[in-house]
């Protein structure tokens, strides 16, 4: 398992944690592979200006969040640029695409900056106007009215839907132009959806108000355009936890529903060349009355045959499904880990001895019986068990046997409120 130390750093320390790695989950993926092919066509789809929308399905510890993250990795190594956005009622409410779109700009991110990427990718754009039009033959005084020609001229479609978008743009440059870093660090937040932008920024951009629901298109849209003219082949963007839609008021939902209706609507539509939108939920999103099937034309949309054996499910189709782990699985992904980690562990003989493959299988089933045997349940919890319970004190104390020296124990406070709901777990002692 060829790998930088510091890619499996960051892998052992997120499952120290119980959290899904930000990074490195290739080195993690198992079973997948059945995706790869379809979502490389798709991502070369968007590469060549066309739009994709998809859906995730999946019950909770199915593996969706890694999924997203697997294919935004995946994605960034295309130069891709991705944003994964986390809908909830008060933090980002689906209905409102303002909200939606200033989170998609805070989260947003490619293989050479972290998040936000907004500014690194609106700067490499002026730079990359600037080169065209010195490839066009402007002298250092005619540079800025060539930039601000080719300005106009790539932003020319965006400017129809929002005007204020490439206005932005130019009062951004403007202040660089005059090292006037605090206008041009307002203008920029402005740009990405920000409330409550000092109101002498705006007018030196020549804005006015705040982005509203419907502008939120234009301003996607001309995202679009900045990350495709500054060398990205496209925006990968992740709705994460649409299934909370289902347990807002009413009105909300109804409302929200109808935004997502729309959103793929305008994917379709070729409003966004270059943009991979992809949702994950639950089953019971995409199946209830409380979810999609509330909103007949997008449960049309989205609606995909899944009767036949989950074999021949097809991963082309506008949803795909997650089978979730078996306990044979879960062996697997402790397996793969245990290797990992003995790669970089000062000890790394005697992990692979210690927590040889029976163990890993018996902790395995451990944890999922502790669990009720909800195997889905199971991962984070069992990952995050095998890592700081029994791979590190493997690695650190040379008298520490797993089997003779530790007892699982999984106490309610260890759950977080999914899980927990999910299942009924007192404090349970059990001896490996």
């Amino acid at each position: 398992m060829s790998t930088s130390a510091a890619r499996r750093r960051l892998v052992i320390d997120a499952l120290r944690r119980g959290a899904v790695p930000d990074a490195g989950l290739d080195l993690l993926a198992t079973g997948l592979d059945r995706f790869e092919t379809a979502l490389d066509a798709e991502l070369d789809t968007i590469a060549s200006g066309g739009a994709v929308f998809k859906a995730v399905r999946g019950e909770y510890g199915s593996g969706k969040t890694f999924f997203s993250r697997w294919l935004g990795e995946r994605a960034k190594r295309h130069n891709f640029a991705v944003a994964e956005v986390q809908i909830s009622e008060t933090e980002t409410p689906l209905h409102k695409l303002e909200t939606v779109y200033r989170r998609l700009t805070e989260r947003l991110t490619t293989s050479s900056f972290p998040p936000s990427a907004l500014r690194p990718v609106v700067d490499a754009w002026f730079y990359a106007l600037e080169e065209d039009a010195v490839a066009g033959g402007a002298t250092e005084e005619e540079l800025p009215a060539a930039v601000d020609n080719l300005m106009t001229a790539r932003l020319a479609e965006v400017s129809r839907h929002a005007p204020a978008f490439a206005a932005a743009l130019r009062g951004y440059r403007v202040a660089m132009l005059d090292n006037d870093e605090t206008t041009a660090s307002a203008i920029l937040a402005w740009l990405g959806g920000q409330p409550n932008v000092a109101a002498a920024a705006r007018r030196a951009a020549g804005v006015r108000g705040e982005l509203d629901h419907f502008g939120a298109f234009g301003f996607l849209q001309g995202l679009l355009t900045v990350l495709r003219d500054s060398g990205h082949r496209g925006l990968l963007v992740v709705l994460d936890e649409v299934e909370t839609l289902q347990r807002v008021r009413s009105d909300a939902r109804d409302k929200a529903l109808n935004a997502l209706r729309q959103l793929i609507d305008e994917v379709y539509s070729g409003r966004f060349p270059g943009l991979y939108l992809l949702i994950t939920g639950t089953p019971a999103f995409f199946d209830g009355q409380q979810g999609v099937q509330r909103l007949p034309p997008l449960a049309q949309r989205l609606a995909t045959d899944f009767t036949t054996d989950p074999r021949f499910d097809n991963p082309r189709a506008v949803q795909v499904r997650l089978p979730g782990f078996s306990l044979d699985s879960l062996t697997m992904v402790g397996i793969t880990i245990r290797d990992l980690y003995a790669i970089g562990a000062d000890a790394g003989d005697r992990v692979l001895a210690l927590a040889d493959d029976d163990y890993v299988a018996d902790l395995a089933k451990a944890v999922t019986g502790s669990l009720g045997g909800k195997v889905g349940v199971a991962p984070r919890l069992f990952l995050k068990k095998l890592v700081g319970d029994v791979l590190d004190r493997i690695d650190q104390f040379p008298d520490f046997d797993p089997r003779q020296h530790y007892r699982l124990t999984v106490a309610s406070t260890e759950l977080s409120d999914t899980e927990r709901n999910l299942i009924s777990a007192d404090d349970v002692d059990l001896d490996l």
